[in-house]
């Protein structure tokens, strides 16, 4: 033991351990012994350590992995959306998959009011190809939707002959807007409010929002994005 703290305390360890060696065969073998196995402890330690950095590694790569796949394989968000028709039965986006939808704001008493003939001819010419027109009455410009979900239907089809979806009156804008509408203005490049009525949003199959056309482009100019978005 003597020699023991004397190897410790002495800066000529080696040299003291040497002696050590030298005058007691026993300690020595004991030193020997205790070395073998702090250095078998320290390499199976090492090999552990190294084991345990690969495994989390592993989760890592699995775990960044994970949200491609969910990407790839979860549907478009607009299919996740509800909205009641006109004669109040409530209708899952979900049902449109594949579809190419036009998604309008409709009003009974403004100036491109008669845009519902061109809409109605859209989905005339369109529907048996995949296309779908949904109009949501909203009565937040210049009050031009007075009427209840009755007078609406009543308007649109003994004026227009409007035969393609049309929903319960939603607001657009502000606090009260609908989710549906809350999501398309933030799905193209003009994140901006509604500005007026018979602003138009094309979606393609996959749910995928291409394109928002104003009050003023009129349903017939929309036909070479709507066959391309069919094909």
């Amino acid at each position: 033991m003597h020699y023991t703290f004397a190897m410790l305390a002495n800066p000529n360890r080696e040299g003291i351990m040497a002696k050590v060696i030298a005058k007691n065969s026993k300690l020595g073998f004991l030193l020997f012994l205790t070395g073998v196995i702090v250095a078998a402890v320290s390499t199976a330690g090492g090999a552990l350590s190294e084991s345990a950095g690969t495994a989390v590694e592993g989760e890592s790569t699995v775990s960044e992995a994970d949200p491609v796949k969910d990407d790839a394989s979860s549907e478009a968000p607009i299919y996740k959306f509800k909205a009641n028709a006109l004669d109040g039965h409530e209708i899952s986006f979900g049902d449109y998959k594949g579809k190419v939808l036009l998604i309008v704001n409709t009003a009974s008493h403004c100036g491109y009011t008669p845009q519902y003939a061109g809409l109605e001819a859209l989905s005339k010419k369109y529907e048996a190809q995949g296309l779908k027109v949904l109009g949501f009455p909203c009565d937040q410009f210049g009050h031009q939707e007075p009427g209840d979900a009755a007078a609406i239907s009543s308007f649109c089809t003994k004026n227009y002959g409007v035969d393609f979806q049309m929903f319960d009156k939603i607001e657009v804008n502000g606090k009260q807007a609908n989710p549906l509408y809350v999501y398309l203005k933030k799905s193209t490049k003009d994140h901006g409010d509604i500005r007026w009525n018979f602003t138009k949003f094309l979606v393609d199959k996959q749910g995928k929002v291409l394109r928002r056309y104003g009050s003023m482009a009129s349903p017939e100019s929309l036909s070479a994005d709507i066959e391309a978005a069919l094909k």
